[in-house]
Order: C-alpha cells, then structure tokens, then sequence
C-alpha cells in the first residue's frame, strides 16, 4: 500500500475474515500444542474437553474423539478471534491478549465446568495440569492479542507519510 494515499484510497483489513483466519490459526497452532501436553501428561484434561456433553467419554479417548477435540478447539478458537477482533482491535500491546486468555481460562474451568463437567473441578486437578492449561490459555489469549493489536494499530505507515510528506 502507497503511503501517500489518501485515507479513503487506503485499502482496510476486513475484520470478518481477518477473524476468521486468525481464530483457525490460533486454534490449530495452540490446539495442537494442547495435544501435545495431554500426550506428555503435562495435562490431564483431554483435547476434546469442549465435547465432553455431547460424545461419549471413551470417544473422546481416542485418536478420533482427540482430533476432534482439536477441532473443537479451533471453533472456540474462531469465536474467541471474532469476540476479540470486534471489541478489542484498536487496543495495543500485549497485555490485553494475555488478559483475555486468563478471562477464557476462568470462564470455561471455573465458571462453565461446574455445568458441563467439561474436567475435574480446579481445586481437584493436579497442579500439572492447572499451570499448563493456565499458561496455554494465557499464550493463545496473547497469540490472538497481539496479532490483532498489530494488524490494527501498526504506526508503520504513517511514519513513513511523515518522513516522505
């Protein structure tokens, strides 16, 4: 894009799509890592806890029920994106991302477990599996955040406006 253009000239990200994209990476790259720390034993909650009410549990057990547990993951994933790229996009920096991916965290172990019995209660999992979905979370918040604070608030361009005009 020509620095020089005029604002209406100026060709904008669309947020829908943007959303869309950023959710499926955020959901593959940090789905699969979920994965990864539940193979490990880093983590006792399984990859398909989402689908907990609607498979049976010694679906989500397996290699499938796991695959589709991490595609369930990538639907929170895009919701998430959506929620945040709508609400939050003009917001810099990356503490934002990391406070929404704490604020995911809490709603769906603390205050959704209870109702969908999605995993053990917090005080009853094993410190483990608490630190590495905690940590996981507050990296996936960060990973959405912060791609999305720089793809709207990038000062780049008019820096180089400022320089040339």
């Amino acid at each position: 894009m020509n620095p020089l253009q005029s604002k209406s000239e100026r060709i904008y990200t669309n947020r829908f799509t943007f959303a869309l994209e950023l959710g499926f990476y955020a959901g593959f790259i940090w789905g699969g890592i979920r994965w990864v720390f539940y193979l490990l034993h880093f983590t006792t909650v399984l990859p398909g806890f989402l689908l907990e009410p609607f498979f049976k549990h010694a679906f989500l057990m397996t290699t499938a029920g796991q695959l589709a547990g991490w595609l369930s993951f990538i639907a929170l994933s895009v919701i998430a994106s959506l929620i945040y790229v709508l609400l939050f996009r003009k917001v810099k920096g990356p503490w934002p991302g990391i406070a929404y991916g704490i604020v995911w965290w809490a709603l769906l172990f603390i205050a959704l477990n209870p109702m969908f019995h999605w995993s053990l209660p917090v005080k009853k999992m094993s410190w483990d599996t608490n630190i590495s979905e905690f940590c996981l979370f507050l990296l996936w918040g960060l990973f959405i955040g912060y791609t999305t604070a720089e793809e709207y608030t990038d000062e780049k361009l008019r820096d180089k406006k400022e320089v040339m005009g």
